[in-house]
């Protein structure tokens, strides 16, 4: 989970120097999101397994 959180955090910091435009950020953002959840999802799943 650590880094799909850096992730984010380098997908910000790029559109804060003005290397992704607005809409490419935003579109970062949300897959990231969506897969931060799965990871989760998917972590959890395996932690109750055991």
């Amino acid at each position: 989970m650590g880094s799909a959180t850096e992730v984010e955090y380098l997908i910000l910091l790029c559109k804060d120097i003005q290397l992704l435009s607005p809409q490419i950020y935003e579109d970062l953002q949300i897959e990231t999101t969506q897969i931060k959840k799965m990871l989760a999802s998917f972590i959890k799943k395996l932690r109750s397994e055991n």
